[in-house]
Parts: C-alpha cells; structure tokens; sequence
C-alpha cells in the first residue's frame, strides 16, 4: 500500500499529552539530578569544580542518599560475567534502573539507596558486612560520585563511572531488590564453600 499525503500528514503530527501530564527531555533530567546529588554537599561549587578537574566529587551519604558498597568479585559471581559490558546490563536489569557507581580500581560498586537504609536495615547490613564484605555506608562517609556523563568504563584511565546511570533526581535503587541481589550473592558463596 503506498502512502498517502493524507497518511504523511497524519504521522508528523505533535504527540499530545494528557493535560497535568509534563514531558521532560533527558537533557533536563540529568541536569536536575545534577542539582540533586550537588544538593547533599555543604558547598556544591567546590563539588562542581572537582567534578570538572577530576571527574569525580567527593559527596556525604547520610543525608539525600546512601550507598552499599559490594566487592566486585561478588557482583562478577552474581552475574556469571567479568567484563564491565556484560556484568553493567545485568546490575540495571536486576537493580531496576537504580545508580550503581563502579570504582575499577578498588573493584568495587556503590549502589545508591536511600538515606534510611543503614538504620532502617541494620540487621541485614550486619550480615551482609561478615558474610560478604558488603558494607552499607551512610552518615559520616563521603562517596566519590563521578560526572553524570561518565558512563563508560575506559580501561586506560580506571575512573569510576556510572554503571547503571541516574536518571532522574532522586531516583535511587529499592533496598529490597539491592536485598535480593545480596541474597543471590550469599547462595553463590554458601556453594563455593561446600
């Protein structure tokens, strides 16, 4: 069937959206989770600058969000891979879009969480700390986050990078499904010690 001008008109024509309903384009996004993450430091044009000399910023957990911090043995046994492509896509998938920062050089991944959890998931954090050396990091901790447009693991320098991006301001993995991953990574240890 060939198109028509009527056809052709018909698909150029604006989306409408819903009244209430507000579109925001990615751009606008990562600026405002920019704002965001600057927001947890007492002075965001120091972190700013340090993001634009040294690509990562050293921010306080504790008060906007928090972090766990998984060894990256453990995240390697728990998505059966050890290449930064294979085992990046499997965080997203099992973490649901949530940030996760990988630091290559101390083979090591920062979830992002909420604020709440290392109170809220006391119990947990201490089982996880001695059976898997996962610690759950909070208030009194300063994470080094990397530019939000560093989300490609560059072998030549080693600098953290984003390896589940964030993508929206506040936007931060659900501690049960960080839970689940660990409880994935536990079975994975019980069997190699048998």
């Amino acid at each position: 069937m060939e198109p028509t001008a009527e056809s052709a008109v018909m698909a150029l024509s604006p989306v409408e959206h819903e009244p209430g309903v507000l579109a925001h384009s990615t751009a606008d996004r990562r600026l405002a989770a920019e704002h965001w993450l600057l927001s947890s430091h007492g002075a965001p044009q120091r972190a700013r600058l340090e993001w634009q000399e040294h690509k990562v910023a050293l921010l306080p957990l504790g008060t906007l969000f928090s972090a766990v911090r998984i060894p990256g043995g453990l995240v390697f046994a728990i998505a059966g891979a050890e290449e930064p492509d294979e085992v990046d896509p499997f965080l997203e998938d099992a973490l649901g879009s949530g940030p996760v920062i990988c630091d290559p050089r101390g083979r090591r991944y920062y979830v992002l969480v909420p604020a709440s959890m290392p109170h809220t998931w006391r119990q947990a954090a201490d089982e996880w700390r001695t059976r898997l050396d996962v610690e759950v990091l909070g208030r009194a901790t300063y994470l080094g986050v990397p530019r939000l447009n560093e989300t490609d693991f560059d072998p030549s320098s080693c600098h953290s990078y984003w390896s589940v991006p964030m993508r929206s301001a506040a936007e931060l993995c659900a501690p049960l499904r960080v839970a689940r991953l660990l409880a994935v990574g536990q079975r994975a240890v019980a069997e190699d010690g048998q």
